[in-house]
């Protein structure tokens, strides 16, 4: 009963309303604009590679520029947003995102859309753990996973939208120049068409009650958008968690998390990202006589038939599999999906047996890591360094998606594609090693997956100042 008077344990049991699928359509466009940028920008690169005349490493830079961005952003307003707050970081990536997207539509040369690109990836990165942190702390504790895997889920129409929109435009006759220019202004629509919304949405009452100590406003935040069923009584106060980064980056348990949550984001971005950019090249390995608008078609063949039920099962079994066992499940059949292909040469000889079996892999992939390794680390880290675990593994997974834009064609050009696709089962089970380091979070109180509730008994229980927690599976300390 103690511990259902606080604001966090009121949320806990909280409906899911509407509200919250709200929040989840205006934290989503951030994910539609980085699936839609993932898919246009290998065609844009194809354009501008001719117009340009680039050499191989230009072109890398005109794929690679935003991912590398993604991992500077994602760090820095991670940590941003655990110091200001989740709200105004919320809004202000969402600026940057249409700032870079029409700078990018409007470069008249390699440099300008180079850095144009890196200023989207900025946005972009810095969206990553505010989003998810934002719907991870609104979100009760039984339908968290479903609610944070929703956001995240906007990414399969933006792999859809992208590949029928350059379909649309190559085949329209309106030329290359103009193609490219639209097929990247056009990515400045969602976070134009949110911007306002989100300056709107409210703080996460769990942020303001745990690390503001604003536990009348976290109170009417909560029963805002709650239906009034977080409301009653003024709540007993949240025990404060003011971790400091220093204490952050010397904590065992925190150092584990970041490893875990890091390092299987990497492998899994370097074959996925690797993988994806990569998709023009595989697939004239495996024909070479296809044409550009028949390699998008198969392209988005594999996505509408395979990643968007991927994208789906996953949001609606999520909670029930667990978040941890889902991702450890899905590496695993990664692993021996690309280990196959790579080890049957009739796998690889043609598109009719290739494009099933590498579209089922797509399928795990949305069915586990690429959902599983946003929504883990918006759970496991204490609410005062959230954003700023978040933010790390999601910097640290593009760093990965980033090596692999380089490093999966130089593979392939000295591996052959079969190959690269062993290396990418290996990293998958990499992956699967990994995820083993982190608890289960599904359907647990955020607050009791960091440690923090032992923390709001001993407040409770009128204790002056909670103890540190250290190296128990805790998530706070003390300097």
């Amino acid at each position: 009963m103690a511990a259902a008077a606080t604001v966090s344990a009121l949320l806990d049991e909280a409906p899911t309303s509407r509200f919250h699928r709200r929040a989840v359509v205006v934290s989503g466009v951030g994910f539609f604009t980085d699936a839609y940028d993932l898919f246009v920008i290998s065609t844009v690169a194809t354009l501008v590679a001719a117009k340009w005349h680039l050499s191989t490493l230009q072109t890398s830079w005109v794929l690679g520029s935003a991912i590398l961005a993604a991992f500077f952003g994602a760090i820095i307003f991670g940590r941003i947003a655990d110091i200001l707050g989740r709200k105004r970081v919320y809004t202000i990536v969402a600026a940057i995102m249409i700032l870079g997207a029409l700078g990018s539509a409007l470069a008249p040369s390699f440099i300008w859309l180079v850095v144009a690109r890196f200023v989207l990836g900025l946005g972009i990165g810095g969206d990553y753990p505010v989003s998810a942190v934002l719907m991870s702390e609104y979100s009760n504790r039984h339908d968290r996973g479903k609610l944070v895997g929703l956001v995240f889920s906007m990414q399969a129409l933006g792999l859809i939208v992208g590949p029928v929109v350059a379909i649309v435009l190559l085949a329209s006759g309106i030329g290359n120049d103009a193609t490219w220019r639209l097929l990247l202004g056009l990515g400045a629509l969602p976070a134009a068409g949110v911007i306002y919304l989100r300056s709107k949405m409210p703080e996460s009452p769990r942020f303001s009650a745990r690390v503001l100590g604003a536990t009348d406003r976290a109170l009417a935040d909560a029963n805002s958008f709650s239906g009034g069923v977080v409301s009653a009584d003024r709540p007993a106060a949240d025990a404060p968690n003011k971790m400091t980064l220093r204490a952050f980056l010397t904590n065992k348990t925190m150092l584990r998390l970041v490893l875990a949550t890091a390092g299987s984001w990497f492998l899994f971005d370097y074959a996925y990202y690797g993988n994806t950019l990569s998709m023009p090249q595989i697939l004239k390995d495996v024909s070479p006589s296809a044409s550009l608008i028949v390699k998008l078609a198969w392209t988005l063949g594999i996505f509408v038939v395979f990643a968007v039920p991927g994208y789906a099962l996953a949001v609606w079994k999520m909670d029930r599999i667990g978040h941890r066992r889902l991702q450890q499940l899905s590496f695993a059949i990664l692993a021996v999906t690309f280990i196959v292909l790579g080890a049957v040469p009739q796998l690889t000889s043609s598109v009719g047996p290739f494009l099933p079996v590498f579209g089922l892999s797509y399928f795990f992939v949305e069915f586990g890591p690429n959902t599983t390794t946003f929504v883990l680390p918006s759970e496991v880290f204490p609410v005062s360094m959230r954003t700023t675990g978040h933010g790390l593994a999601a910097g640290i997974g593009k760093l990965g998606a980033f090596a692999g834009v380089f490093l999966v064609p130089t593979l392939q050009n000295h591996l052959g594609l079969r190959g690269m696709l062993i290396v990418a089962g290996l990293f998958a089970v990499g992956g699967f090693a990994l995820t083993a380091l982190l608890p289960e979070p599904a359907r647990r109180s955020l607050e009791e997956v960091s440690g923090e509730e032992l923390a709001i008994a001993d407040t409770l229980e009128g204790l002056e100042n909670a103890p540190a927690l250290v190296g128990s599976g805790s998530a706070r300390e003390t300097d």
